[in-house]
C-alpha cells in the first residue's frame, strides 16, 4: 500500500488517534534505509533520481489540507512511503509544519515515525526536537534479528549504533517496537523469545524512553509467512516493564 499524495487522510491510528498523514517520500514507490519484512508499503524499489516534494510544494499541500478539512486532527504524522528524515530539507519542513499547525490546529500534536537510522545528523535531531512525539524504532536488541526484520540497506548497521543514536535524546523520545515471528528466505525469525525479551528489556532500561510503544502487524505485509502476535502474549511481554514502572502502550 503506497500513499499517492504528500498529505493523506485523516485516518484513525491505533496508536495516535485521528491522524493527518504526511508523506515526504516519492508517491509512486518506497524509499527507505530499511526494507522491513512487515512494511505495509512493500519493499524498496530501485530509483536513480527519486522525486521528493519541495518545501514550497509541501507547505502548499499542508496548508490546503488544514484550511479546508472539517475539524482538526489529533496529530500530524510524518510516515508515508519510507523514512521521512531522509528528506534533505526535513528541518525546514518541520519548521513549516509547526507554523501551520499553530495557525490552523494549535491543539494538534506533531509526530514523526522514524527508523532511527538518520539520528546521527544534527539537522535531523534539531527537527525532531521541534515536534511533540519522536517515535523511534528498535525492533530487536540483537543484531541478527534486527537485520532479519528490518533488512537495513547498510548491512553493517548494528544495534549498538542505533542505541548510540537514541542516547542522544536523553530519553526524550518514544521507543517503538513491532513484535512478530515467521520465516524469510529460509531464516526463522522471532523477537518474542526469552533471549530477545531480555535483550530488549535491557535496551529499554539503558535508553530510558519516556514511553514504550509495542505493536503488531495490522495490515498486509510483503512477506506472507509472518505471524501476528496475540494480545495476551503482548501483555505478557509488557508486564515486566510495567511492573518496573515504565509507561507502556500496547497496540494489538
Amino acid at each position: 500500500m503506497l500513499f499517492d499524495k504528500i498529505i493523506y487522510g485523516p485516518i484513525h491510528s491505533r496508536r495516535l488517534g485521528v491522524s493527518l498523514g504526511i508523506n515526504l517520500m516519492p508517491t509512486n514507490h518506497k524509499l527507505c534505509t530499511f526494507d522491513c519484512i512487515y512494511c505495509e508499503c512493500g519493499f524498496n524499489s530501485p530509483c536513480n533520481a527519486p522525486h521528493l516534494p519541495t518545501v514550497d510544494q509541501y507547505q502548499s499541500a499542508l496548508e490546503q489540507a488544514l484550511s479546508t478539512m472539517d475539524g482538526c486532527p489529533d496529530v500530524l504524522t510524518f510516515s508515508g512511503n519510507g523514512e521521512p528524515t531522509l528528506h534533505p530539507d526535513f528541518l525546514a519542513i518541520m519548521r513549516v509544519t509547526c507554523a501551520l499547525r499553530d495557525k490552523y490546529c494549535p491543539k494538534a500534536k506533531i509526530s514523526v515515525l522514524s527508523n532511527s537510522t538518520q539520528l546521527g545528523r544534527d539537522d535531523v535531531r534539531e527537527a525532531l526536537m521541534l515536534c511533540d512525539n519522536r517515535i523511534l524504532k528498535l525492533d530487536s536488541a540483537i543484531d541478527e534479528t534486527m537485520r532479519l526484520i528490518d533488512q537495513p540497506v547498510n548491512n553493517a548497521l548494528t544495534v549498538n549504533q542505533i542505541k548510540d543514536y537514541l542516547r542522544l535524546f536523553d530519553g526524550n523520545f518514544i521507543l517503538q517496537t513491532c513484535f512478530l515471528r515467521g520465516a524469510y528466505k529460509g531464516h526463522d525469525m522471532d523477537n518474542t523469545t526469552p533471549a530477545e525479551r531480555e535483550a530488549w528489556y535491557q535496551a529499554v532500561r539503558e535508553l530510558h524512553p519516556q514511553q514504550v510503544m509495542m505493536y503488531v502487524i495490522d495490515r498486509a505485509t510483503p512477506v506472507s509467512t509472518l505471524e501476528k502476535i496475540p494480545r495476551q502474549e503482548m501483555e505478557q511481554i509488557a508486564q515486566p516493564l510495567i511492573d518496573e514502572g515504565w509507561n507502556v502502550q500496547i497496540s494489538a
